[in-house]
């Protein structure tokens, strides 16, 4: 059975793609067969992994039209090693399709089950809203890894998020609960990100993942090329930290 993880943040620009392709790429190179999600119909996900979002002929939009499968509309990250269940713009219009359809909240999960022999883990990188999308993402997912800067008013957004996931807990999906969360864009030269970082650990504890991810300017070049960083430029700083990260995970919830 493969492990769901979404990538969220209702805050923007907090790199939670770029924490889903590094991630899915760090996976991959430990050994791990993934799947990359992508919810956003900006499509970046899709794009940071070197798939073409306007040369798709299927992508996760009919996967909850439910008129095509995962098997079906995935593509091949050949690069990076894992497969992407790719975004374009058409996935804007599902919000409003999806809408009127019986079983709107699953609609992900039933085609995720579908996939489930395929994929040690699979990573959902979700928009940054709560939207039919994102709930789709959460209602599919075993658990939310959260990227977040140190700052105070990301400190501000988290406790939206984690009661957004305590609500679709109990509503919607009791397996989902909070994996962990990923310091990223970290520099420890600055004191306010330092002492936030230290307030993060004293609240949340072991819920707080022990990589940190460094502000790195690899990782923000990368997706200009269509590569994750870990891809990109195997020896920056930046990708050696997502590797560490990705095994970090494998050890935190067990490969399946």
């Amino acid at each position: 059975m493969s492990r769901i993880f979404c990538i969220a943040n209702q805050k923007g620009g907090v790199g939670k793609t770029t924490t889903c392709v590094n991630l899915a790429a760090g996976l991959a190179k430990v050994g791990q067969r993934v799947l990359l999600v992508d919810l956003d119909p900006q499509g970046n996900a899709t794009m940071g992994s070197g798939v073409d979002k306007r040369s798709l002929e299927m992508s996760v939009y009919d996967v909850l039209l439910e008129s095509a499968s995962v098997a079906e509309a995935r593509a091949r990250a050949e690069k990076a090693g894992y497969d992407v269940l790719g975004a374009n713009r058409e996935l804007a219009g599902a919000e409003v399709e999806l809408v009127p359809l019986e079983h709107r909240n699953e609609r992900l999960r039933r085609a995720l089950k579908a996939a489930e022999a395929d994929y040690d883990f699979v990573l959902i990188d979700c928009p940054p809203s709560l939207s039919l999308l994102t709930l789709n993402g959460l209602c599919s997912a075993h658990g939310v890894i959260v990227p977040m800067q140190c700052e105070y008013f990301a400190l501000e957004g988290l406790t939206d998020l984690v009661n957004t996931i305590k609500q679709v807990h109990a509503n919607l999906n009791r397996d989902l609960q909070l994996i962990g969360l990923l310091r990223v864009m970290f520099d420890p030269r600055i004191t306010l990100q330092t002492q936030v970082s230290d307030q993060l650990k004293s609240h949340f504890g072991d819920k707080v993942f022990n990589t940190v991810i460094p502000r790195n300017v690899r990782l923000a070049e990368a997706p200009s090329y269509g590569l994750p960083g870990v891809v990109f430029d195997p020896a920056s700083k930046g990708a050696q930290a997502f590797v560490e990260f990705a095994r970090e995970m494998v050890q935190r919830v067990g490969s399946p």
